[in-house]
């Protein structure tokens, strides 16, 4: 996400109006509703998250325990034990 100058792109007006409200501060705005994407669309976080937990759910079912898990992923415990219950979860329906 990059960061446009408002006088660039908005009439002075808007700009005089939005200081109103906020003077000097970055603002968020956000995209209509129909242009918004799901998490992970634009990249491929979404994936290797998935590919991640399936490695350790099958590292954790190979006899590892999540002390074990947590260390070699670099997360805590109780995120290991998340992942382990939701895969299983996955896996049954």
């Amino acid at each position: 996400m990059g960061y446009m100058k408002a006088e660039d792109i908005l009439p002075m007006e808007i700009i005089e109006l939005i200081q109103q409200y906020v003077d000097g501060e970055n603002i968020y705005i956000p995209r209509k509703s129909k242009e918004r994407k799901e998490w992970g669309a634009r990249t491929s976080t979404r994936q290797e998250l998935s590919t991640r937990n399936q490695r350790i759910y099958e590292d954790y079912n190979s006899g590892m325990r999540t002390g074990e898990l947590a260390g070699k992923y670099y997360l805590s415990e109780k995120s290991i034990q998340r992942i382990v219950r939701e895969m299983r979860l996955k896996l049954v329906s």
